[in-house]
């Protein structure tokens, strides 16, 4: 058990310690993790709203190739769309974002005219899957796959990590707060906290996942391989409307430094060969917010199709664990 343990530990923090080029020894760690059964695969989902569509693709692929993981997180979008995964149900994310496209209850300006957000929070996140489109909860519950969501606490600007192992009305909240976009949400109030979106202060949460046991991963992110995130244009906007929490302030201001490093912390994770990422091919033709039902099927199937291109690579790399693969 002591050597179990060793080889877990060295596999999660050698690349702080040694350079990429030492993949000799992380590539033996790496056998005796998988020797032992202590590999655990992860599915890493950024957001990026409506580009969260792509992420849907990918994943509906996955799904019906049988494909599963020991645990995934979510964020904002990612999160939104990716309860799907663990309640099987491929297809859906797609469904309702064309079907209610262009429902005044559901999003849009008029929306947030009325509201105060541009996703009217009761209606997306409680009415939809409760009523409209029924989320499959006692799937999402006997699941075994760990599902967890990413949120920012408003008030500190730090990550907030949260497992949902049920789907009620309060999991829902959660992944509504994952969700929420500054500016044009309401913050969400949950155990004591003010939270906001969690691509905020954590973007693409491969560390974190690391650092819960997970040595393998697959990261579905919504930009082009080489897309570096530039400083925000809406500074001014933030100063303006958040001046309540100067901690989210900060954060945006600082948000394209951190985004742009986690994307070289996966370049050389997968250099090291413990992640597969998976990118779009050019910039996806959609906005955050757009709803243009085309534009969203249009989205959805240049995710089909990464996927597709990725299958025999992804089997591969999951079924190290034979355990995970259903094919």
């Amino acid at each position: 058990m002591i050597l179990k343990s060793f080889c877990v530990k060295i596999l999660l923090i050698f690349p702080f310690l040694f350079s990429t080029t030492d993949k000799f020894l992380y590539f033996c760690c790496n056998i005796l993790v998988i020797s032992f059964g202590l590999m655990k695969t992860g599915l890493v989902l950024e957001g990026g709203g409506m580009r969260g569509l792509f992420t849907a693709g990918v994943m509906d692929v996955m799904m019906e190739q049988g494909i599963r993981f020991d645990g995934m997180i979510g964020v904002s979008a990612g999160a939104a769309f990716g309860c799907n995964y663990k309640s099987h149900q491929p297809g859906r994310a797609l469904r309702y974002n064309v079907r209610f496209a262009h429902d005044p209850q559901y999003m849009g300006w008029r929306t947030f005219w009325r509201t105060g957000e541009l996703v009217n929070g009761e209606y997306a996140y409680h009415t939809l899957p409760t009523q409209l489109d029924i989320f499959d909860t006692e799937t999402f519950a006997s699941n075994p796959m760990e599902f967890q969501v990413v949120c920012t606490d408003a008030l500190t600007g730090e990550p907030v990590y949260k497992r949902l192992e049920k789907v009620d009305y309060e999991a829902l909240e959660w992944v509504r707060a994952s969700a929420s976009m500054p500016i044009v949400s309401h913050t969400v109030k949950l155990e004591g906290r003010e939270l906001l979106d969690g691509g905020i202060a954590d973007s693409i949460p491969l560390r974190h996942f690391q650092e819960e046991g997970y040595t393998h991963n697959i990261v579905v992110l919504t930009q082009p391989k080489g897309f570096t995130k530039k400083r925000t244009k809406l500074m001014p906007l933030f100063h303006l409307f958040m001046r309540k929490y100067p901690k989210i302030i900060e954060a945006m201001s600082q948000r394209h430094l951190m985004y742009n490093d986690q994307l070289a912390y996966l370049r050389q994770q997968e250099l090291l060969g413990n992640t597969i990422v998976i990118y779009p091919q050019d910039t996806l033709p959609i906005g955050r917010t757009e709803q243009t039902p085309s534009k969203q099927k249009l989205v959805y199937e240049m995710g089909r199709q990464a996927a597709k291109e990725n299958i025999q690579q992804i089997v591969k790399f999951v079924n190290q664990d034979s355990s995970q693969v259903d094919m």
